[in-house]
């Protein structure tokens, strides 16, 4: 059960990204009022673009890793200027931070008026990256350093981008953290995945959006050392298509995974599995995914064959006792499967999940991964509905079956995910 958002203590993790976000921002706001404003108009300028991605960002939706490109870019772009117009500037590390926190809290302010939530981990990240690159660029470029290792000509580019490459790499760090901490706040400790997946996910997750959001940042901040403040109206028209693009994309994605959760619940309205079970195997099935080392698309091809694993039960005259197919025999459940492929070969959930689905009650010797960690979170909580035990003693049952049922690291996976969370049936309750 998803806890509500704001609800429940807060993790360590969090109230330490936040407590260093929140120390970095009082830091830069009292040095930029003591010290004053230096260069107001490329403040402006950008602080403005900054508000600007904010006020037109929507809600994170699935799949959506950063929902305000533009202002992530402005951001990055001031962190990274060094020049304006073939003039120095002097705003400094701790002015950017100043600058990207009051326009953070202005584009805020309206969204709270209407009743919309903030999201204060994704600010804090955006506070910490901002003042990891600003602190990176700004002194080494003002010192001359960065101009005597990389010289003034056509290699000089190469310093914001090695900037910007540790960047992205700091903020896959923050963003794994907090995704975790998340993890255990809504699913419980039983779902957590492991860290190293879950900072693969973010690196892999580099190559689309934040690629664009990075170079956008450092062309843009190139585009003010030449032709002066009125470049960012220019260089950031890109990214905002692309934002758009991308926003359409992941509410396809959404409505794509809504219309396969309301085809698994069609075997729960007609009798075929106890309500709930499709949504257990999922909840299990991915949080045991994770275990293994599963990230991106392939942990979001078996979410979705697990939601519809049993979807060839409606093709049955009789329904199976209990829905439980793992205690069928071999042949039906491979003909309850190939059935089940064939109508989520119709859905339009893509061949993978499909190839799944039909395969999930092969030998585990023939079956990809993902069909393993179905069939086996499949059969445990049918087997936990047959009493069988309980929970202990479905596990020794699927430990019996390593032989030709079940891959035995997976099993393992699956008492690990269990252990963490407590011997329960599968997301029971």
């Amino acid at each position: 059960m998803r806890a509500p958002y704001g609800s429940g203590p807060l993790a360590p993790a969090v109230l330490a990204v936040r407590g260093a976000a929140l120390l970095l921002a009082l830091v830069a706001l009292a040095h930029t009022l003591v010290h004053g404003l230096a260069e107001p108009g490329l403040a402006l300028v950008f602080g403005l673009l900054v508000a600007a991605g904010e006020l037109i960002r929507r809600d994170s939706a699935a799949g959506e890793r950063e929902p305000a490109p533009l202002a992530a870019a402005g951001a990055l772009a001031y962190a990274l200027l060094g020049e304006s117009a073939g003039r120095p500037t002097t705003h400094g590390a701790l002015q950017v931070i100043a600058v990207v926190v009051v326009a953070q809290a202005l584009a805020a302010a309206p969204r709270r008026a209407r009743g919309r939530r903030t999201d204060a981990d994704r600010a804090a990240r955006r506070t910490l990256t901002v003042g990891f690159t600003a602190v990176c660029f700004q002194p080494l470029y003002d010192s001359g350093q960065a101009e005597r290792w990389f010289g003034d000509g056509p290699y000089f580019p190469l310093f914001p981008l090695a900037v910007l490459a540790l960047t992205a790499l700091c903020d896959a760090v923050l963003a794994a953290l907090l995704a975790r901490s998340a993890a255990r706040a809504e699913e419980g400790p039983g779902a957590l995945p492991p860290y190293g997946s879950l900072l693969a996910d973010e690196v892999r997750a580099l190559a689309g959006t934040g690629t664009a959001i990075g170079v956008t940042g450092v062309v843009t901040a190139l585009g003010v050392a030449v032709a002066g403040p009125w470049a960012p109206a220019v260089l950031c028209g890109p990214l905002l298509l692309t934002q758009v693009s991308a926003r359409r994309y992941a509410a396809v994605r959404t409505t794509c995974r809504q219309t396969m959760a309301s085809l698994a619940r069609a075997t729960e309205i007609a009798g075929y599995t106890p309500p709930g079970h499709a949504r257990r195997v999922a909840a299990l099935a991915t949080a045991v995914g994770r275990e293994l080392g599963l990230t991106g698309p392939r942990l979001t091809v078996l979410e979705h064959a697990a939601l519809m694993h049993d979807i060839g039960q409606l093709s049955l005259v009789d329904p199976v006792a209990g829905g439980a197919t793992a205690l069928l025999p071999a042949a039906e459940q491979r003909r309850i499967a190939l059935l089940g492929g064939a109508v989520v070969r119709r859905t339009g959930a893509g061949p993978e999940v499909a190839a799944v689905v039909e395969r999930q009650a092969d030998p585990y010797r023939e079956q990809p991964l993902a069909a393993r960690i179905v069939r086996t979170v499949n059969a445990y909580d049918d087997l936990c509905g047959e009493g069988v035990g309980g929970p202990l003693g479905a596990l020794e049952h699927l430990r019996l079956g390593t032989g030709h049922d079940h891959q035995p690291q997976v099993v393992e996976a699956l008492g690990r995910v269990l252990a963490r969370g407590g011997l329960a049936r599968a997301g029971a309750g």
